[in-house]
């Protein structure tokens, strides 16, 4: 089992407030990305449901037990960190064993545990390697192995990634993904990419000053922003927003329109204007583009749409995809 409520959870540093009031409730077996610009407290969430931070107000239960004032060794949970932490005397084979030789399990059982979490890993041919010798996406994968022989309620991922190039990255993403479908274990993942956070989660947790913007599926994020935050941040390239005399138009304060959702022309359309920046990405164009009392407006367009610097174009948003915001910047 690994199911996670918080209820009121608060943590401040004196007199300053760090999460002011956070409920969450996280199913056993779901895939939870918490997700949001530098300093909005993710990392802190994290650290009070692993215990490695006392919470100053609220409860936190595991399967329905308080462990609020429990040792992080007490909560039955497994975290990965940025840093690999792996012991670089040690071989492959006894940085994952480590935890269980702690723990005073028979070596049978470790060595079952060890191979079969190598093989879940592909790291079998590595065992006898010290970390010093593998890359770091082999490093992160022993780490992944260490926290797996524990067999933990739930994982919790603190930006795991971050120390990996684009493509092995990606490559990452894929293989914490299928490990997720293999375990069928509860994961908490922390990141600032919201890249990773559509790719990877079941529910998306978007935190800013420590604060629960909205929670969802990355699909209900993606098409029904609650606010003018989830609507900046949600989104590569991001949501194109527009206020003044277009938003009003529509009977709104601000109006949001995607890249992908704004069709471009040469001889007609709602908004006209001039292509500034052109980024060609093979299957894709975006296309910056400056419109007279709005400002730039960035466009999808086809990898083979031929636009380029300096031409005229014509811009209409969908009218099905417009999302529309009030003065208090929450969606109508």
């Amino acid at each position: 089992m690994g199911k996670i409520n918080l209820e009121h959870v608060s943590k401040s540093f004196g007199v300053t407030s760090i999460i002011p009031d956070i409920s969450l409730q996280i199913e056993d077996g779901e895939f939870v990305v918490f997700v949001g610009p530098s300093g909005c407290g993710k990392s802190t969430l994290l650290r009070l449901i692993a215990g490695l931070e006392d919470v100053t107000s609220g409860t936190i239960r595991i399967d329905d037990r308080d462990v609020t004032n429990a040792a992080p060794a007490k909560r039955g949970l497994a975290m990965v960190f940025q840093s690999y932490a792996l012991y670089p005397h040690m071989s492959v084979y006894k940085n994952i064993a480590f935890p269980l030789k702690m723990a005073g399990e028979d070596k049978a059982v470790i060595e079952r545990k060890v191979q079969d979490a190598a093989k879940i890993l592909n790291l079998t041919n590595y065992l006898d390697r010290r970390p010093g010798q593998l890359s770091g996406g082999q490093r992160q994968r022993v780490a992944i192995g260490r926290a797996i022989v524990r067999q933990p309620s739930a994982f919790l991922f603190d930006e795991p990634l971050s120390n990996l190039d684009a493509a092995l990255r990606g490559t990452m993403r894929l293989e914490i993904s299928e490990l997720h479908q293999t375990l069928k274990t509860t994961m908490i993942y922390v990141t600032h990419d919201q890249v990773e956070a559509m790719t990877m989660a079941d529910k998306i947790v978007v935190l800013n000053a420590g604060n629960i913007e909205q929670a969802g599926s990355p699909l209900e994020l993606y098409r029904s922003p609650k606010n003018l935050f989830v609507a900046g941040f949600i989104g590569s390239p991001r949501m194109n927003l527009v206020g003044g005399a277009q938003a009003a138009k529509h009977g709104a304060e601000t109006i949001g329109t995607r890249p992908e959702h704004i069709a471009i022309s040469r001889t007609e359309g709602e908004w006209r204007g001039t292509v500034g920046v052109a980024e060609h990405l093979g299957s894709d164009t975006f296309l910056h583009v400056h419109v007279d009392g709005i400002g730039q407006v960035t466009v999808r367009a086809d990898g083979e749409a031929g636009l380029h610097t300096g031409e005229t174009v014509f811009l209409t948003p969908e009218p099905g995809k417009l999302h529309r915001f009030g003065k208090d910047g929450v969606a109508l």
